[in-house]
């Protein structure tokens, strides 16, 4: 119980950090959205409505920066992100919302899969060391080194354009209405293959060489040769002593992918033309609609924070040494 305090006092201290500097951030930035937003609109606003657009998102001069603060710690707890220029003045919340899926949808399966895959494939090379399996080292890390907007417009061009097996770009078909049905369930299926498949095919070379080196290194710790030395089966002593301390480094990276799934997707929504959080953060920058951006980068930033105390629970549990230690 005493990890757990210390690290959820520990997180409870970065949330807040990240959130005030999420405040402060786009205030010290030159001008503010309303100026940005009038400047596009010269003329069609009157002063009046230029002054209610400032009392709406708490940049009247008649409240201090320390009021404002505050309030923005009220309507971010009861859910009020604020409101969207670029989206037609549209609630923050509901602009996030509309795309998040859409990128956990995809990003996220692809990364889970790749992981689970490259550090599956990582243990069994690292157990049969020296045998022909190591080849897949070499071919998996080059596919890693190649740039991966190279690699999504090769996909492209050769699984979409000359073979036809895939969409080259979308969510789904045009013309196509959003609905639970089975039918548009395989259209989004059909469309986030190949952007999903290009995601696993960049990431799993480091996946498979850093669970490889790690069970090269375990193999040699007394408590594998014990195991071995008992008779237990091979792959016993693989999954319950090798593999499980092996794979314990991976967690953090891990936690760091799954953390950044929310926003470390531009160029794949760039390349495959698909609507989710990466291409919303880029049009909220080139549009400068700074409730927006911080909208994002709250959603970002929170998403990291969970995606690390998952991780350090994960860690806890498969190594009693790490609560032993800061217990």
């Amino acid at each position: 119980m005493r990890f757990f305090a210390r690290r959820t006092a520990f997180y409870l201290f970065t949330a807040w950090a990240a959130i005030t500097i999420n405040f402060f951030l786009p205030r010290m930035m030159k001008g503010d959205p309303v100026s940005a937003y009038l400047a596009k609109n010269q003329g069609k606003i009157s002063p009046e409505a230029a002054e209610s657009l400032r009392t709406l998102f708490g940049l009247d001069d008649g409240r201090s920066l320390f009021q404002q603060y505050v309030d923005y710690w009220g309507l971010m707890l009861s859910g009020d992100l604020g409101r969207s220029f670029s989206k037609g003045l549209a609630p923050v919340g509901d602009v996030i919302a509309a795309a998040l899926p859409w990128t956990l949808g995809l990003v996220g399966i692809a990364t889970i899969l790749s992981f689970f895959l490259g550090s599956g494939l990582g243990a069994i090379i690292g157990w049969r060391r020296g045998s022909k399996a190591d080849a897949i080292v070499p071919i998996s890390t080059f596919f890693s080194t190649v740039p991966y907007f190279w690699m999504g417009l090769i996909a492209i061009a050769v699984f979409s354009s000359t073979l036809g097996w895939f969409p080259a770009s979308h969510a789904y078909s045009k013309g196509a209405t959003p609905e639970w049905s089975w039918e548009f369930a395989w259209d989004v299926i059909q469309h986030g293959t190949l952007p999903a498949l290009t995601i696993v095919v960049a990431s799993l070379g480091g996946w498979i060489l850093g669970m490889r080196n790690m069970m090269i290194t375990v193999l040699d710790e007394d408590y594998v040769t014990v195991a071995q030395a008992k008779g237990l089966p091979p792959r016993k002593v693989l999954s319950r002593y090798a593999s499980r301390n092996a794979v314990l480094p991976q967690l953090s990276s891990f936690a760091l992918s799954l953390g950044f799934i929310v926003g470390g997707t531009l160029v794949m929504e760039l390349v495959f033309s698909y609507p989710g959080v990466g291409k919303l953060l880029l049009d909220a920058t080139n549009a400068k609609d700074y409730p927006l951006m911080q909208g994002l980068f709250l959603v970002i930033t929170l998403s990291v924070l969970v995606a690390n105390i998952l991780a350090d629970v994960a860690y806890a549990a498969l190594d009693p040494r790490t609560r032993q230690t800061e217990a």
